[in-house]
């Protein structure tokens, strides 16, 4: 009897993987570097990696959430074709927004999941069978993902860089501190951009700093979070609005940006409403969709279960 399902949620920086059991106990969790298609040639190769134990578990089903999926035609499919060779059990892939959002809500009503991890993207439903699927944002770190780590490391050196050369004489203490922090001279900042191996990662791990620097009173550093939560707000906003409904939007939130209390205060004062606190975390959402799939059908205990092994 197979009696364990598998959940995964990837982004841009990390990787965990977990496989629960019908009473929602944890038989195994795994973390590892994301796994974006676009940033990490190996993806596919590590993907398997990281099954090679749950494979050999009693699986019922698998519901993996990744990067760009249903975003890029050709990445989506080798998603899947990835995901199916990997596992021995029926297997559905999401986008790591969607399962963030299935483990904010698992069921209840409708809402918006606005996301700001490396990326940024908000995803709402009215969480009703067959209801549409709303997606704002998560145009990646080319012409989109406003408000996401990765845009608040940008902005970061963005200032720094006006400073440095005289355009902007606003922060020079946001610029000294970026420099401490990196160990670099104002003329070695150019080559710490453009030799990353990884920029797009390397840049988001700055928004750690910059929140940092805003709790300790940096005005550079706080304008920054609040010109963030201004973006964020605005995905909420219009998903809120495609899905037809009016009035301040239902919302929850994940990903590494808000672990400054910050983001969600400045989001709420714009929207006019409090953030709903998520019921699960993503890598959760996935496991809920999962063992929904089996027919177990997850119900509030099996839920609470899950959210306190997690």
């Amino acid at each position: 009897m197979n009696d364990c399902v598998l959940g995964l949620d990837s982004g841009g920086s990390k990787t965990r993987v977990a496989v629960a059991d019908r009473q929602g106990k944890i038989l195994h969790c795994e973390s590892a570097p994301g796994l974006d298609p676009t940033a990490n040639s190996q993806w596919s190769t590590q993907l398997h990696a990281l099954m090679q134990i749950p494979a050999r578990l009693p699986l019922a089903t698998a519901v993996l959430g990744l990067p760009l999926h249903g975003e890029l035609a050709e990445c989506s499919i080798a998603q899947r074709n990835a995901a199916e060779q990997a596992l021995p059990c029926p297997v559905t892939v999401e986008n790591d927004v969607r399962i963030a959002f299935d483990g904010a809500f698992a069921g209840q009503g409708a809402g918006v999941l606005i996301l700001a991890g490396t990326g940024s993207m908000a995803w709402a439903s009215r969480n009703e069978p067959d209801a549409e699927h709303v997606r704002v944002g998560g145009w990646g770190d080319v012409f989109g993902d406003e408000g996401s780590a990765y845009w608040i490391g940008c902005q970061a050196l963005i200032r720094a860089s006006r400073n440095l050369d005289g355009r902007d004489a606003a922060c020079p203490a946001l610029t000294q501190a970026l420099l401490d922090h990196l160990g670099l001279a104002p003329e070695q900042l150019a080559g710490w951009v453009y030799g990353l191996a990884n920029r797009r990662a390397d840049i988001a791990a700055l928004a750690e700093a910059v929140s940092a620097w805003a709790d300790a009173g940096n005005a550079a550093a706080i304008n920054v979070l609040d010109a963030a939560a201004a973006h964020l707000a605005e995905h909420i906003t219009t998903a809120w609005r495609l899905l037809g409904l009016t009035g301040p939007a239902t919302w929850s939130y994940a990903g590494g940006v808000f672990a400054n209390p910050q983001m969600i205060d400045g989001i709420r004062r714009r929207i006019g409403s409090a953030a709903c606190a998520p019921r699960l975390p993503p890598i959760g959402g996935a496991l809920w969709r999962a063992a929904q799939n089996a027919g177990w059908n997850p119900d509030q205990r099996w839920i609470e279960q899950l959210s306190r092994n997690l």
